[in-house]
């Protein structure tokens, strides 16, 4: 995939992180996995807009096109076109959220 997508449980760590999120900010999979996506990813100033957007998810209320600034491991900033989409399981409840971005 040429976008960052990523995942989060329903308590909000990372449980999905693909190769152009890694690439393009510096932290392998293995670095992301069951880490706290907002705390530890996300710039302090934009933790509540973030959590507001995955909290909506979790709700089944979908995102599109939210400007998600990211800073990589090495201090780059990066803005993210976001969409979050609320993931379900086979029976149909809610898992977590998934996040596709287009950097912009």
């Amino acid at each position: 995939a040429n976008a960052p997508i990523f995942g989060v449980d329903l308590n909000g760590h990372v449980s999905e992180w693909n190769a152009k999120a890694a690439t393009m900010l510096g932290y392998s999979k293995e670095q992301t996995m069951g880490r706290h996506l907002v705390n530890v990813f996300i710039l302090p100033e934009n933790r509540s807009s973030v959590n507001e957007v995955l909290r909506k998810a979790l709700a089944g209320e979908e995102t599109t096109n939210f400007e998600l600034p990211l800073l990589s491991k090495h201090g780059e900033r990066y803005m993210v076109l976001l969409n979050a989409t609320t993931r379900r399981d086979g029976k149909g409840h809610i898992t977590g959220v998934v996040g596709v971005g287009q950097d912009i």
